[in-house]
């Protein structure tokens, strides 16, 4: 009987990660499908100004060229009351997409987020990062153009380890690509360090404190907490990402990474500003 009742528990509990997987998607679609029509609306009532003055110089880039969309992100960035300044990208899924990774890298420079973590729980990023940094670079090029590049530059680091490999160019926006390594792993080698040293009478167990601990797990090349962390996948759960980083972060879940689009993008950016607003922080 005990089988069949742990049976049924689990067959709920799929089902409700698939409901709130489903009432997710659902709710982005419909919040991006207003915007639009908004958008359009507006675009409508101004019109016949713009017709009205046809020598007037344009002020904004002409759309569909890379300049005018980083001109968009830039102001999208701006509009919002909270932006983040680190955020976290943990895609619970079995297939990652480099180029749709890349693509979420790229917005958000282009919106003004100085660092962003990558992170999948089998460390498949950090075993491929000099794949992932190429794509990176190639959609830079592509998405932001030759000149949006060099306002957007960004430095690339390979995890938090103690032997950091990283490329630096013109630094604006850091990308740490880190794996559970980095996470539980991390905690249990910096506890052998404390324990060899109380060992070889380095140090004595009065010595030990979370100061101390927190030290050794932090370098001086390690970002800041994350603000935000995006996880992508059926799966809700933190899956060991940066377990002493993440106390007062917040945790946005998305259907999937795959064919993602700016606006689900943003649009998560707008949850995580209002509920910070409505916090009072």
């Amino acid at each position: 009987m005990a089988l069949v009742y742990e049976f049924v528990w689990r067959v709920l509990h799929v089902l409700l990660h698939i409901h709130r997987t489903i009432v997710t998607w659902f709710r982005i679609r419909l919040r991006n499908w207003n915007s639009r029509l908004w958008s359009r609306t507006f675009a409508a009532l101004l019109m016949p100004v713009a017709v009205s003055f046809p020598n007037q110089k344009k002020l904004v880039p002409t759309a569909g060229k890379p300049v005018s969309r980083l001109y968009r992100w830039g102001v999208d960035g701006k509009s919002l009351e909270k932006l983040p300044l680190h955020v976290g990208l943990l895609i619970a899924e079995e297939e990652p997409r480099y180029t749709d990774i890349a693509n979420l890298v790229v917005w958000c420079m282009a919106v003004g987020i100085s660092y962003v973590s990558v992170y999948d729980n089998h460390g498949v990023f950090r075993r491929n990062h000099c794949r992932l940094k190429g794509e990176i670079v190639k959609q830079q090029q592509e998405i932001l153009g030759p000149e949006g590049s060099k306002q957007h530059s960004v430095e690339f680091l390979n995890g938090t380890s103690d032997k950091q490999d990283h490329q630096v160019l013109w630094c604006q926006s850091v990308v740490n690509v880190v794996s559970p390594d980095d996470g539980k792993l991390r905690i249990v080698r910096a506890a052998q360090q404390l324990c060899r040293a109380v060992e070889e009478r380095e140090k004595t167990s009065k010595d030990i404190n979370v100061t101390m601990l927190d030290s050794l797990l932090r370098e001086s090349k390690s970002p800041p907490d994350p603000e935000l962390v995006l996880n992508f996948g059926p799966i809700e759960s933190s899956l060991g990402f940066l377990p002493w980083h993440i106390r007062l972060t917040e945790f946005i879940s998305l259907p999937s990474h795959v064919n993602i689009c700016y606006e689900d993008f943003f649009s998560a950016l707008q949850r995580y500003a209002s509920c910070e607003q409505r916090l009072g922080k």
